[in-house]
Parts: structure tokens; C-alpha cells; sequence
């Protein structure tokens, strides 16, 4: 039985606790998934750093993500979050999700094990070598996530599978394996808990790490952000006047004649200045 299966004898009693020790046991479960992600960082460190080798060389070169269920949805998040984030194109972001769109909001746990299904959708993206898989499944054995993954490999594409159980079939078939092994879970199976948070975790690092060392990132700010409402426009304000030392009008101005650009912005008024 996969571990994060297995049941813990010290939390059979869970339900008949007072509230206070079940939320107790149930953070600390969450700080397991921490402590799982951290032993991973040297996995998610290479994976990362291929990924960037292979999407800054294609402007078309793609980032996928595929899982089924909750992990599924915990890809999906990562995924939509770049945009905003990093203005990472949304013609170079891909989601394959079990069961399709309508998976989202209702569960259609069946579809996981559609390993066909997998197959044909990454068959349909013809993936070349410089596009980046990567497959989440916290069994490590989702058909769905599985055939995803060994198809994009076959294909030449750079495959990287997050799983939390030590050796599950995902890790060995994809080319950047990232455990994270958060064991047994205070309520037994339920891996939308530790195992969840480890994974969502761990896109968090991988994510955050490949756009910066795709240029995404500038003096620690996230200056490729889309400033697409009031709030965003303020903070891309604040941004240019953080790093170029001026006040909000002069940030403005230099960001209307920058069509946006935080970083551009910033660059222009130090030239400015030095002139």
C-alpha cells in the first residue's frame, strides 16, 4: 500500500477529539508537507534549471502541466498564476486536466485512470524538445498523469513528475523526478491535505525559480506583471518608484511612456538621472 494510503493508528480516534487537538494534528500535517518540500529543493532546483535551458531558446516553447483531481487543480492553479505574475503568454501555457474543464468545479475522479485519453492530448500538442511536461499525481500511479508523462517523454519533450510516494511509476518515467514524501495522512487517504500543500508548495518554488532565471524577476520585484486593474497599476507605480527613487507622478509618466513596462520604466528614469 502506498504510504500515503496507509492509515495511522494514533489518529483512529481523530473524530472523537476536541476541536483544538484535531486542528492541532491536521497543522501538523502541514508542516510535514513543508518539511517534505525542503528535502526536495536539490530536485526542484535541477528541474527548474533544465525547464529554463529549454523554454528561453523557443519563443513557442511551451509549458504543460497534466493531473487528474486535486492534483489536477493544484497544476491548473500554478498555471493560471503565471500569467498575472510573470505576463508568461498564455499561447505558451497548456493545462491537461483529467476529465477536461468541467473537472473544475465537480469531481470526476473516474477520468484519472483514462490513460487514453492522457496519450491523445499530448499526442495533439506535438511537442517538440523544447517543450517543458510536468505531472502531478500523489499516488505516483495515475494512469491518466502516467501516460501523460511517458507520451511527452517519447516525444522528446523535458518531463518533470511531482509525486509523494517513493517509488511510484511517475517518478522513474518522468526525466526530472521531484518526491515528496509526506507519508500517511491524518485523515487517512484524504491527499488533498499534506500531500496537496506539498505540491502546491513545490510549484510555487519551481515556478517562481524558472521565470526568474527566465528574466522575469528584477531586483527582486516582479516587474513582467500584468498591471490589468486599479490595485496592479498602484503597485507597478510603487515598484518604479521603490527602485528608481522618484515620486509617483515622475513613476507614472515614466511607465506611460513605457507602454507598462515596469523594468523599462525603471531603466529610463536611472538614464535620466545620469544625464
Amino acid at each position: 500500500m502506498d504510504e500515503t494510503e496507509r492509515a495511522e493508528a494514533r489518529f483512529a480516534d481523530l473524530e472523537t477529539r476536541a476541536p483544538g487537538e484535531i486542528l492541532a494534528a491536521l497543522l501538523a500535517g502541514q508542516r510535514g508537507a513543508l518539511d517534505a518540500v525542503e528535502a526536495a529543493l536539490p530536485a526542484i532546483e535541477r528541474a527548474a534549471t533544465a525547464a529554463a535551458e529549454r523554454l528561453r531558446h523557443d519563443p513557442t516553447a511551451r509549458l504543460v502541466y497534466c493531473g487528474a483531481g486535486t492534483s489536477g487543480r493544484i497544476g491548473l492553479l500554478d498555471a493560471v498564476e503565471l500569467g498575472p505574475t510573470f505576463d508568461w503568454p498564455d499561447a505558451r501555457r497548456v493545462v491537461i486536466l483529467a476529465g477536461g474543464e468541467g473537472s473544475l468545479l465537480r469531481a470526476r475522479e473516474g477520468a484519472e485512470d483514462d490513460a487514453g485519453a492522457a496519450a491523445d492530448a499530448i499526442r495533439a500538442l506535438r511537442p517538440g524538445s523544447n517543450d517543458v511536461v510536468v505531472g502531478l499525481a500523489a499516488s505516483g500511479r495515475t494512469p491518466f498523469t502516467l501516460d501523460a508523462i511517458r507520451t511527452a517523454r517519447e516525444a522528446g519533450a523535458l518531463t518533470v513528475a511531482l509525486a509523494n510516494n517513493a517509488d511510484a511509476p511517475l517518478l522513474a518515467a518522468g526525466e526530472h523526478p521531484i518526491l515528496l514524501r509526506t507519508g500517511p495522512e491524518v485523515l487517512a487517504g484524504s491527499t488533498r491535505l499534506a500531500a496537496g500543500t506539498a505540491q502546491k508548495a513545490a510549484l510555487n518554488l519551481f515556478s517562481t525559480l524558472l521565470m526568474t532565471k527566465l528574466g522575469r524577476v528584477f531586483r527582486g520585484r516582479m516587474v513582467e506583471m500584468r498591471a490589468s486593474n486599479a490595485k496592479l497599476r498602484d503597485r507597478a507605480a510603487r515598484i518604479v518608484g521603490e527602485l528608481a527613487g522618484c515620486d509617483e507622478r515622475q513613476a507614472l509618466d515614466a511607465l506611460a511612456r513605457n507602454g507598462g513596462a515596469i523594468r523599462e520604466a525603471v531603466l529610463d528614469l536611472e538614464r535620466e538621472r545620469e544625464r
